[in-house]
């Protein structure tokens, strides 16, 4: 983890971006703090090209719609995210006070990053069935097992959460859930080759998770793999893809 251990600022991001050709991002939450999404909002301000922020809200709380009214009043923030994927109670996300908290989101216009691990995806698509007009972005591809070749279950789920159309799919994180020292593009090209196929390029987005995915990536080489996935789409699905469906989802305007 040491190449990850340090901070990272607005500066070492635009430094990453220009390296890549990447000229927006959103920028997505990394810990549970309304301190957190203030300073990722006042970042966001003050760098054009980061065009929106996922933050973190208190869902569960009370006085969630206060909070949503406080932060919500920055156009920068698109959308919130909650860590699933760390919560050891599996039925956190059948709480009722944390779906009251989402269910306020679309008041909001706000998008909802599903931050899962495989396993939790049953609950997840019951979860997405009770919100049928609130938009869901699904991040890393809800983080298949790449490292142990499997696909199934993960692509019968991904299938099935697919058919709901509020539902986009990132393709992110895909190289921390491979071996970080071995992966090949042709290992994550199979996963990747099952989210086009299920979600099609209208609700499918590129991402990147940087700077996590330095642990088993630079940031350039991953936008120039994307790049080379997508390089026989025609010139609008590749901008669906790299730019518009992210805009679409998140309300950019």
């Amino acid at each position: 983890m040491s190449v990850i251990r340090r901070d990272f600022g607005p500066e070492d991001l635009r430094e990453a971006v220009e390296s890549a050709g990447v000229d927006g991002v959103i920028t997505v939450q990394a810990r549970q703090s309304l301190e957190e999404t203030h300073g990722l909002l006042s970042i966001a301000n003050g760098n054009a090209f980061i065009r929106g922020v996922v933050g973190w809200v208190p869902l569960v709380s009370e006085r969630v719609k206060q909070d949503l009214e406080a932060v919500g009043a920055d156009p920068k923030l698109r959308g919130v995210r909650h860590a699933l994927q760390d919560e050891t109670d599996d039925q956190f996300i059948a709480r009722e006070d944390f779906n009251r908290g989402v269910a306020l989101l679309k008041e909001f216009n706000l998008a909802f990053d599903i931050l899962i691990l495989e396993k939790q995806f049953p609950g997840v698509i019951r979860f997405v069935d009770r919100h049928p007009e609130q938009m869901f972005v699904l991040d890393h591809l809800a983080s298949p097992q790449i490292k142990a070749g499997e696909r199934e279950p993960w692509a019968k789920n991904l299938r099935e959460i697919a058919k709901r159309p509020n539902v986009y799919c990132k393709v992110s994180g895909m190289v921390t859930s491979a071996d970080r020292q071995n992966w090949t593009q042709q290992q994550l090209r199979e996963y990747f080759d099952v989210a086009l196929d299920t979600f099609g390029i209208e609700r499918l987005m590129a991402g990147s998770d940087w700077p996590v995915c330095l642990l088993a990536c630079g940031y350039k080489r991953w936008w120039d793999i994307l790049r080379e996935w997508t390089a026989e789409m025609s010139e609008s699905q590749i901008e669906r893809f790299f730019g518009l469906n992210a805009i679409k989802a998140y309300g950019l305007g």
